[in-house]
């Protein structure tokens, strides 16, 4: 079946400038305003929660950003308490989110953790 009403169909309408962030944000820029909002969402609900923070999973998004928006982005989260972060490149993920490093090359996992230990 197919739902004609709901909040799946509302359309969130972003602006960048004065002007529709849909038709005028740069690419960075509209990874920029996804980010803002999930970082939002992750917000509300650490205020939300009486658990604690969520744990916030940033998938290869560094790759798609600029230095300055790295830098930035690793600011905000890493005032959370866990924050999981996947790259294909080591290097887009900035230092200060590499605490621990888990890789996984042809199929074997290997690492350090902040202690600097072994996990193979």
């Amino acid at each position: 079946g197919v739902n004609l009403v709901g909040p799946h169909r509302d359309d969130l309408l972003l602006s960048l400038r004065g002007l529709p962030a849909r038709g005028y944000a740069s690419h960075g820029e509209s990874w920029s305003l996804a980010l803002a909002l999930r970082i939002a969402s992750a917000h509300l609900l650490r205020a939300d929660s009486q658990l604690g923070d969520p744990i916030v999973i940033l998938d290869d998004v560094f790759a798609e950003l600029d230095a300055g928006r790295r830098a930035r982005l690793a600011d905000i989260v890493g005032e959370f308490e866990q924050v999981i972060v996947t790259a294909a490149v080591e290097q887009d993920v900035p230092a200060a989110l590499r605490v621990g490093t888990v890789r996984v090359e042809a199929g074997t996992l290997s690492g350090t953790g902040p202690a600097e230990r072994d996990v193979s």
